[in-house]
């Protein structure tokens, strides 16, 4: 414990001190992100809902990646600055861990706050990232860019996001046992700082997983990285900037194909 008392709370252990640094640093992140998204940056809407939730999440982590990989640097260059492919990939990876960790961290809160035992939590937690992630963030938001339709775009984006979902499970449930069921055990509580620290440890390490298999889903053209407003506004068409992206990331595989 420390002796730091604000207001009529404290004192304060060491771990709540930074956590609510940690806070104060991610409000002010999430603040600029939405304010920058909606008022100069041109992505789809979807993406700055994404950027917003996931920098709530994890913090100026999510702020400094945006900057880096969709923040447009100057007006009309968004479309040729995120055409990288590792940008595509950061841009697909974040679109599925806003809508896949909302539901889990929702669901966590509910089964926390319930007293539900850890195995069932996670059985609930998988349930609702996946229908949140899949109903919400990819059939939904999405169905414009596939022709208006929510039932195809749905069965367009069942497998990639089930594929990509399971990567962020895979980072995010072994460290939410970790860092929730470890010697703090404030951590399972929702109504603590611990728990909420936890949550967006886990959804840091769920996104790492998450990046490569989605790095290669965009290669593969599985799924849409990056994209903005003018490219693939409603109906979904692309404009010769993007077209020339995917010829060039696909150009390489075409290549070998003639080789062989």
């Amino acid at each position: 414990m420390t002796d730091i008392r604000l207001g009529p709370w404290g004192p304060f252990p060491f771990v709540d001190l930074v956590l609510l640094g940690w806070l104060a640093i991610t409000l002010a992140s999430v603040a600029y992100v939405g304010w920058d998204a909606w008022r100069n940056n041109p992505e789809l809407t979807v993406m700055k809902w994404g950027w917003v939730l996931v920098t709530a999440y994890i913090g100026p982590v999510g702020l400094v990646l945006y900057v880096l990989s969709c923040k447009e640097p100057q007006p009309g260059t968004h479309e040729r600055f995120v055409t990288p492919l590792w940008k595509q990939g950061l841009g697909s990876t974040i679109h599925c861990l806003a809508g896949d960790a909302t539901g889990i961290i929702a669901a966590a809160t509910i089964t926390g706050l319930l007293g539900l035992p850890m195995g069932l939590d996670f059985v609930i937690e998988y349930a609702a990232g996946f229908a949140f992630g899949l109903l919400i963030f990819q059939a939904l938001f999405m169905k414009d860019m596939m022709g208006g339709s929510y039932i195809a775009a749905l069965r367009q984006t069942i497998l990639p996001e089930w594929l990509s979902m399971n990567f962020v499970m895979a980072g995010m449930f072994p460290a939410m046992a970790i860092l929730m069921m470890g010697r703090d055990m404030r951590a399972m509580e929702p109504t603590n700082l611990a728990f909420w620290g936890a949550m967006s440890g886990a959804v840091l390490i769920g996104f790492a997983v998450a990046y490569p298999i989605n790095v290669w889903m965009v290669l593969k053209r599985l799924k849409h990285g990056m994209g903005t407003q003018r490219a693939l506004g409603r109906g979904g068409q692309a404009d010769g900037v993007e077209r020339a992206s995917n010829r060039r990331r696909t150009a390489p595989q075409a290549a070998a194909g003639r080789g062989s």
